[in-house]
């Protein structure tokens, strides 16, 4: 099986996201799209799996700064090319693992997805 985490290094989600891995002997392997960028098909993917609304990371400081005409209306478009230009916007770990994704990092969903 294939399970791949996605983030940035030094977020402290993905830290705890990458221990319960670890700690759980589930083997993955990390891409960090802040290193390595992101491509669309990806973010598309994951906005058709879970909904743009829950990829975009909203209340982090990147989209904060962001001007409000980049703030206002947004689409699934809009959203997708402001993650793209920017993917610390990404709601962070992406998990892709068993043909699904998980946005975000919760113990209990992890366990219920690796159990």
């Amino acid at each position: 099986m294939t399970v791949t985490i996605f983030g940035i290094k030094n977020c402290d989600t993905m830290k705890k996201a990458r221990t319960w891995l670890e700690a759980n002997g589930t083997e993955y392997a990390f891409h960090d799209y802040k290193a390595s960028g992101i491509d669309k098909v990806h973010l598309e993917s994951w906005c058709d799996a879970a909904g743009w609304e829950t990829v975009l990371n909203r209340a982090g400081t990147t989209f904060k700064k962001l001007d409000d005409a980049d703030k206002a209306d947004l689409t699934r478009e809009k959203a997708i090319s402001l993650m793209f230009a920017q993917p610390s916007m990404i709601k962070r770990p992406v998990l892709e693992a068993k043909g699904k994704i998980t946005v975000g990092f919760k113990p209990e969903t992890y366990a219920a997805l690796f159990g």
